[in-house]
């Protein structure tokens, strides 16, 4: 059999990292078209020099000179560029890992899903700001899309598409993050530090404090609507601080089915690369007596109103959802940088979103203009959101 072509987008990040771990372990011969970064040279160039892909590609086109220097004399070709990137993930390739963070991701991963590639899907954007255009434009190519998150990965596993109109619901589970015991009071002085220290999951600044926020929970309701074809009414979350039951699908016959695992990102992202089948590869088993107990309580919307906003920009559509997203980047970012409070992150993404609503800004566009009227709305979003920012930053 010919190998399997591969392009890792994000290579360098934790799921592009874990992506290339569990490729050591392919049953089936695979050949690397692609590896991209954002800006860790030293990083990217020795995965280059280890899996020997095609090329090599640096968004930060001031990067690229080092990363030629470090490729000298290995046959792997240095480029640069948002544009190059774009190439690579919509050059024909058997399989893309899609795992940039951010909307910077969602024009990759549409020239993906163009190609018609299997597509292993961890950037939560690429669904929040145009879900329907993307699948759409896969199912015409040809392709497929498979969720790379935990929680969508487990839903996908137990969910039956031909019984869709026999299931009531959808239940995200949550961990509740770091401050899923604390009074708004002390949310109001969480630091950065405390933001970012995820009690379960090892993840990047920006996801973990979306968990903080639950955040992160808001946007994969709305991915959870595009993916699987649901209601805003017929998705729940509940907060499960043990990480073990990654999700659920109620059935109309009672019955609810769950996947269970550790918390590790290479289940998941195992699951996308081998389905239908099952990849064999050392994973930690699940060990339930060692867990002891599993419990489950209700999200508080009060302390954690990004789950409110989220539901809002779901009913609303995908242009209020490529607003929020864009909004909560600019206040996360903020937050980050110490020049605004925990608590004023969701204020400032609603702040946004209604501003935008008020002025009628929030209208969608075709497929074929997808990924325009999804950028138009997000740099939009962007700039009202740093005007609310600035006045944050004044009261503070």
């Amino acid at each position: 059999m010919a190998p399997r072509t591969v392009v890792v987008l994000g290579s360098t990040g934790s799921v592009g990292a874990n992506t290339l771990d569990l490729m050591s372990h392919a049953e089936e011969e695979v050949r690397l078209l692609a590896l991209t970064a954002g800006r860790n040279v030293e990083l990217l160039s020795a995965q280059a020099l280890h899996w020997r892909p095609d090329v090599a590609i640096i968004e930060d086109e001031a990067a690229l000179p080092e990363l030629r220097d470090r490729l000298a004399g290995s046959g792997v070709e240095a480029a640069a560029g948002r544009d190059a990137i774009i190439a690579a993930a919509g050059q024909g390739a058997d399989w893309v890992m899609s795992a940039i963070v951010g909307a910077a991701g969602l024009a990759p991963t549409l020239a993906a899903a163009k190609s018609g590639a299997v597509i292993g899907l961890a950037n939560k954007e690429s669904l929040v700001c145009a879900g329907p255009a993307l699948l759409a434009i896969s199912r015409a190519a040809g392709g497929q899309v498979i969720p790379v998150d935990s929680e969508h990965s487990a839903i996908f596993q137990v969910f039956a598409p031909e019984d869709r109109a026999r299931i009531k619901r959808l239940i995200l589970t949550a961990s509740g993050g770091p401050f899923r015991q604390w009074s708004v009071e002390a949310m109001g002085g969480a630091t950065c530090e405390q933001a970012v220290a995820h009690p379960n999951w090892s993840m990047g600044a920006k996801i973990s404090v979306d968990s903080a926020t639950m955040m992160n929970k808001g946007l994969e309701m709305i991915e959870a609507a595009y993916l699987f074809g649901m209601a805003s009414d017929q998705i729940d979350v509940i907060v499960h601080p043990q990480s073990v039951i990654h999700s659920l699908v109620e059935y109309a016959d009672g019955s609810t089915l769950a996947q269970l695992g550790p918390p590790d990102m290479r289940t998941p992202i195992a699951c996308a690369w081998s389905w239908p089948r099952r990849m064999r590869w050392p994973a930690p088993g699940l060990d339930l007596a060692a867990v002891g107990q599993l419990t489950f309580e209700e999200p508080d919307s009060e302390r954690f109103p990004a789950l409110k906003i989220a539901r809002f920009a779901l009913e609303a559509g995908p242009g209020a959802s490529a607003a929020m997203n864009a909004a909560n980047e600019i206040a996360v970012h903020a937050f980050l940088g110490r020049r605004l409070g925990f608590l004023d992150i969701a204020a400032v993404v609603s702040h946004t979103l209604d501003q935008l609503n008020d002025r009628g800004e929030l209208a969608t566009g075709t497929d074929d203009e997808a990924v325009e009227w999804a950028m138009a709305i997000d740099s939009s979003a962007r700039r009202i959101a740093a005007q609310v920012l600035s006045r944050f930053e004044r009261m503070g």
